[in-house]
């Protein structure tokens, strides 16, 4: 139970805190609502501090997309599979609530969009290729930073980074989802085009974890045993 208390835990704190950059505007302001390098640091530096905060407990996920890549990659029983993805869209249900609720009380009111994903300037085929090759490397990186052979001090900080640069070059095609957990929430309490829009943010990240355990699982990017770098070092 711990293990996905944490989880939920970790994705309420993703999702509260990218998303409320997004509605809010990023860095007290001095950044405007909606900037991509406001989001894709807020995004980022909260998946580092939950790497290294409930990543000991519960492996950070975060998301129901490297749920499933870490699974079909061989890292995870499938008992944990359902539970891990549930704790996850409840915790992002949770902090859309909440921040709905925050938003509600300005001079404004809650915006007609809660930072929910969607696409309008591209076609839908753009968006779902953008959103599946996007998950599909960042879910290979958890996977390569994460594993015993390259497991590093700095994967969290590695994590993190990965996902700001993702955002910097996908935010104005999608909004930048990769997780279909970051996705629900918000969309529930915006409705109309979010809802209408939501399966993609829900099909294509989940087909890129899937396809990023796979090609891992086949070993393409495990560390050779031997070899000119392993010389080097003895």
């Amino acid at each position: 139970m711990k293990t996905y208390l944490a989880e939920v835990f970790g994705t309420f704190c993703l999702v509260f805190i990218g998303c409320a950059t997004v509605v809010t505007g990023g860095f007290g302001g001095l950044i405007p609502t909606g900037g991509a390098l406001a989001i894709g640091f807020a995004f980022g530096i909260t998946v580092i501090a939950m790497a290294y905060a409930i990543g000991p407990i519960s492996g950070a996920h975060l998301n129901p997309a490297v749920t499933l890549g870490v699974y079909l990659a061989g890292r995870l029983p499938a008992k944990d599979v359902a539970p891990y993805m549930a704790a996850q869209v409840v915790g992002g249900v949770i902090a859309a609530l909440l921040l709905w609720i925050i938003a509600s009380g300005s001079a404004d009111g809650a915006p007609a969009n809660l930072a929910a994903n969607g696409w309008s300037n591209y076609s839908t085929a753009a968006a779902f290729i953008v959103e599946l090759v996007a998950t599909f490397l960042f879910v290979m990186v958890i996977l390569g930073v994460t594993s015993e052979k390259h497991s590093t001090a700095m994967a969290g900080l590695v994590i993190g980074l990965t996902l700001t640069a993702i955002h910097l070059f996908s935010i104005t095609i999608t909004g930048t989802s990769l997780n279909p957990a970051r996705s629900i929430g918000p969309a529930l309490f915006s409705g109309g085009a979010a809802i209408a829009q939501l399966w993609l943010f829900i099909v294509a990240p989940l087909l890129g974890g899937a396809a990023a355990g796979l090609v891992y699982k086949a070993r393409m990017f495990e560390a050779a045993e031997t070899g000119p770098m392993k010389k080097a070092r003895a």
